[in-house]
C-alpha cells in the first residue's frame, strides 16, 4: 500500500509539473471569425492571454475576460493544438438596426449592445433615437422596446424591416421594404404577431395593403 501511494503521488506531482510546464506552453495561438475595427486589439487580448497558459491547463475563463470589454464578441470557442496550439473562434456580435439622431447612426443588436464600428451584411432597419447612447448599451426604453420587437421577428421578416418606429396612434410600427406597415400596438404577445404578419402576408388579399393591424393577433386586419 505504501509503495502504490508513493507511485500516486509521484505520479500526480508529475503531472502537475509537465500540466505547467514549458513543454506544453502555449506559443501558437490561431485567431478566426473576428473582424471589423477593433478586431486587432481583441487579436492581441486573446494572444496575450492564451500566452500565459499551457495546452493541458486550459483557463477560459481568462480568455473570455479577455475579450469582455469588447461588445463586438458574443463569444468564443476554444481548441488546444498538442503541444503548443490554441485555436480560437471568435463569434461576433452582429449589427440588427441602426440608431439615428442629429444625423449621426450607430449600429446596435437586438439584445441592446451597442456596437461602435461594426459593419453589417445587410441592410438594417433604422431606429430614430433622442439621443445615441453614450455607453456599451442601449437605455432609451422605447428603443429597447423596438429591438425586442425586431428580436422577436421570423428571420425572413426581419431582413426586410426597414424601420421601426414608436408612435402615438398605433404603438409600435415595423416598416417593411416593398410592402405594409404592421402595426404592433402593445408588446404582448409579440410571436403570435409576427405569425399573424407571416400568415397575412401569404395571402394574395394583402396585396396592395398599407398596413397590417395585429394589435389582436387572433384578428388581423389588412387596409
Amino acid at each position: 500500500m505504501a509503495v502504490v501511494l508513493l507511485i500516486a503521488a509521484l505520479l500526480g506531482g508529475g503531472w502537475l509539473w509537465l500540466r505547467d510546464s514549458s513543454l506544453v506552453a502555449v506559443r501558437h495561438v490561431e485567431i478566426t471569425g473576428i473582424s471589423g475595427p477593433e478586431s486587432g486589439r481583441i487579436r492581441a487580448a486573446l494572444t496575450a492571454a492564451a500566452r500565459t497558459m499551457t495546452t493541458l491547463d486550459l483557463q477560459r475563463a481568462r480568455l473570455q475576460t479577455a475579450v469582455a470589454p469588447y461588445p463586438a464578441v458574443k463569444s468564443i470557442r476554444v481548441a488546444t493544438d498538442f503541444p503548443h496550439g490554441l485555436r480560437i473562434h471568435v463569434f461576433e456580435e452582429l449589427p440588427s438596426a441602426i440608431l439615428t439622431a442629429g444625423g449621426r447612426r450607430i449600429p446596435v443588436s437586438t439584445d441592446a449592445t451597442v456596437l461602435r464600428g461594426a459593419t453589417a451584411k445587410r441592410t438594417l432597419p433604422v431606429l430614430p433615437a433622442r439621443a445615441l447612447p453614450v455607453g456599451t448599451r442601449v437605455t432609451a426604453s422605447d428603443n429597447r422596446q423596438e429591438l425586442a420587437v425586431l428580436a422577436a421577428a421570423p428571420s425572413a421578416l426581419a431582413g426586410r424591416a426597414v424601420g421601426v418606429l414608436d408612435t402615438a396612434a398605433h404603438g409600435i410600427v415595423v416598416k417593411l421594404r416593398a410592402g405594409p406597415s404592421l402595426y404592433f400596438g402593445t408588446m404582448n404577445s409579440l410571436r403570435e404577431k409576427w405569425i399573424a404578419a407571416t400568415a397575412v402576408l401569404a395571402t394574395p388579399s394583402s396585396r396592395g395593403a398599407t398596413y397590417i393591424d395585429l394589435s389582436d393577433p387572433s384578428r388581423p386586419a389588412a387596409g
